[in-house]
């Protein structure tokens, strides 16, 4: 999601609280100290690992988006929902039931301006602006809250471009948030996650281990290390890999312009090297999703959807 969702919403359509209890034991209370097992994410027993899925923007008609996953054979979405009504809950939660199709998390972004570059991006993405901080902690909950009545174990966002230097207010004020916001979802039994960009690997596993709770993850995307120059995803695994719980499958190319991001590709046209991510994959025994996102719209979309599953068919295998 390094770039507007209401594209990813405009190409695809209009548009169980789970129990706490013996999960996730990766990171424990605030201040304890940390093991290096794996987390466990929410909704992951008992089911097929690796399984593919789409992101997609559910609009006001999840019923219409869904059957667009399902006509592409994938078993699983991430959900993302500029606001969260009661009656698209309902919706929602009619329409997973209807196409046999899981939603692994609900993705949440804003309210307000995001510009997904690296001078304004600081300014306006995630929790760290201040100025639009109040807002979204308090949006975030209304995700939680509609994940809680939609039976969804994930609430999923960015937090923006989390400071390198843990000595800084600023730094100090957003862990504030996503502590907030992690305990609000750790009471309605999900798991909140992250989503990798703006923030190098190990800063972010800084914060986690600053927020100190147990229901937090990483959804490891591969591209978006790469577009905004932070990490390679081959390499950022092997700090990343104990919270990872999503993971989007997307390409790109390096940034060469120090205003913007590098460029979106269709899967396999990029840097990221899908055969060693999927072959460690395998290795840690990761049980989750990787959910597949393209970022223009259009037929070409569709079509680059299609290409994205039956490449990643045949690694998984």
């Amino acid at each position: 999601m390094q770039s507007s969702v209401g594209a990813l919403a405009a190409g695809f359509g209009s548009g169980r609280e789970a129990s706490i209890a013996g999960a996730n034991k990766e990171v424990s209370t605030r201040g304890s100290s940390t093991t290096e097992s794996a987390q466990k994410a929410f909704g992951n027993d008992r089911k097929k690992p690796l399984r593919l899925g789409l992101i997609i923007g559910m609009g006001k008609d999840p019923d219409a988006a869904l059957a667009k996953v399902h006509e592409l054979g994938l078993p699983t979405c991430q959900a993302y929902f500029e606001e969260f009504p009661r009656e698209l809950a309902e919706k929602l939660t009619k329409a997973l039931l209807k196409y046999g199709i899981e939603a692994t998390s609900i993705v949440v972004g804003g309210p307000g301006k995001e510009v997904w570059d690296f001078y304004a991006g600081p300014l306006t993405i995630g929790l760290v602006p201040r100025e639009t901080r109040a807002a979204r902690v308090a949006h975030i909950k209304k995700a939680s809250e509609f994940a809680k009545e939609c039976g969804v174990a994930a609430v999923q966002t960015h937090c923006g471009f989390i400071p390198e230097n843990p000595n800084e207010e600023l730094y100090k004020e957003t862990v504030a948030a996503m502590r907030e916001v992690a305990e609000y979802c750790r009471r309605n039994g999900q798991n909140f996650r992250y989503e990798t960009g703006q923030e190098t690997p190990i800063t972010l596993v800084r914060a986690i281990r600053d927020v100190g709770l147990d229901n937090q993850g990483v959804n490891f995307d591969l591209a978006n290390l790469i577009l905004y120059g932070k990490a390679n995803p081959v390499d950022a695994i092997e700090i990343l890999g104990p919270y990872v719980q999503g993971i989007h499958a997307k390409d790109g190319l390096w940034p060469t312009n120090p205003k913007d991001l590098g460029e979106e590709v269709a899967i396999g046209k990029g840097k990221v090297d899908f055969v060693r991510i999927i072959a460690r994959l395998k290795e840690m025994k990761y049980p989750g999703a990787v959910t597949i996102e393209r970022e223009i719209s259009g037929a070409q979309q569709m079509a680059d959807v299609r290409g994205a599953k039956e490449y990643l068919e045949k690694l998984i295998g």
